[in-house]
């Protein structure tokens, strides 16, 4: 403990609310979708957000501080748009496919199949999906310039003025500059915070055949797919050598022991993590992983105070939270795209990599960067079969 203390310093504590900003407000409303679908009451809404708190608060700061590294987890967005596209399925049997889903995950963190996976990908191919995955939202705070034009602006210019005098508070800035911009602008929607302290709400599981196979298999592929490959891609892109069976098992645990109460999955994040992995949560990489353990600790927060906490994210204007993750995420972007590139001989299959991903194409419910992946192997074994 006393090694973390005196490794928390403002930019990874700012790095970390930043990844908590972004994170919930660019999906949270498919979270509140995904609850009417299955036709949640209001307290069974509110113990959602309890249990997603919880599950991302505690193995975010749990595997942080026994690794040592930036490990951040998150809710499976890809798996909230599943559920709120599902039709007929009562609550009780989605929690019964949760469960499904969460032991799935646990098999495969305790046989390593994931893992092995990941260990036959090309660093080029993982920075490629990385960089793709992440330039989405670069090309977000540019096109947010013209709703918000001073807004971005103020931002942009302060990012470039942090970037040259003070590299490790550019962020901090940048927050700090778009809300007081946004502040005199009259954007901020203070008005939407309701201060109550959420509970969790219990729902006995129903275990349904039909149900295990069309929510909890499709809800652990495009949670794999879709979410921890990008996740483990992100961490090695940035150098980090993460134990990828133990963090995918945790999270699979937690979300067994939580499904009941709302936390449906939880995997290894990506675009939020790289947040926590970049330069501006700490020039010393060695120390950056105290942005994800504050990353946690607001995830508790979030947690355990409900409504309050989202509606207060949810007061930024979408422009500062577009900007801010876009301007975040600069760094991250240029090393990704540099070390994609770097090797003649994995040039094609990293650019096809970094187009699909950046594309957003879905396929059978599996996102883009599935098949980013997929596009990139298809262009090694052509071009490199059998070669040394």
């Amino acid at each position: 403990m006393q090694r973390a203390l005196k490794d928390l310093s403002l930019s990874a504590t700012v790095a970390g609310f930043v990844a908590v900003l972004v994170g919930f407000t660019s999906s949270v409303a498919i979270i509140f979708q995904a609850t009417q679908q299955l036709g949640a009451t209001p307290a069974q809404t509110t113990s959602w957000m309890w249990a997603l708190g919880m599950g991302m608060g505690l193995t975010s700061l749990g595997l942080s501080l026994w690794t040592r590294q930036p490990v951040l987890t998150a809710w499976s967005t890809p798996g909230a748009a599943l559920l709120a596209a599902t039709s007929g399925v009562p609550m009780a049997e989605a929690i019964g496919a949760f469960i499904v889903c969460g032991g799935l995950i646990v098999l495969s963190g305790i046989t390593r199949a994931f893992e092995r996976i990941m260990d036959r990908i090309p660093m080029a191919i993982a920075s490629a999906l990385l960089a793709g995955v992440l330039a989405r939202f670069g090309l977000d705070a540019v096109r947010a310039t013209p709703t918000a034009p001073l807004l971005v602006v103020a931002m942009l210019l302060t990012y470039l003025a942090g970037r040259r005098w003070w590299p490790r508070y550019a962020t901090p800035s940048v927050l700090l500059a778009g809300i007081a911009v946004a502040g005199l602008q009259g954007q901020l929607q203070l008005g939407v915070i309701r201060w109550d302290w959420a509970a969790p709400v219990w729902t006995t599981p129903r275990f349904s055949l039909t149900t295990l196979i069309g929510v909890a298999l499709p809800l652990f592929l495009v949670t794999m797919a879709s979410q921890n490959l990008p996740g483990v891609a992100a961490q090695r892109a940035s150098g980090y050598q993460t134990p990828v069976s133990a963090s995918i098992t945790a999270t699979g645990l937690a979300t067994v022991l939580l499904a009941p109460f709302g936390g449906y999955a939880f995997n290894l994040a990506a675009i939020t993590a790289a947040i926590c992995m970049g330069r501006e949560a700490h020039e010393d990489p060695a120390r950056r992983y105290m942005a994800s353990v504050m990353a946690g600790v607001f995830y508790l927060l979030i947690g355990l105070a409900g409504g309050a906490v989202v509606g207060l994210l949810q007061a930024f204007p979408k422009a500062l939270v577009a900007a801010v993750a876009g301007l975040a995420l600069l760094g991250t972007i240029a090393g990704g795209l540099s070390a994609a590139l770097k090797e003649e001989k994995h040039q094609d299959a990293a650019i096809l990599t970094f187009l699909v991903t950046l594309s957003g194409l879905s396929l059978m419910g599996i996102g883009s960067a599935f098949w980013g992946v997929v596009a990139g192997a298809v262009s090694l074994m052509v071009q490199h079969f059998r070669q040394r």
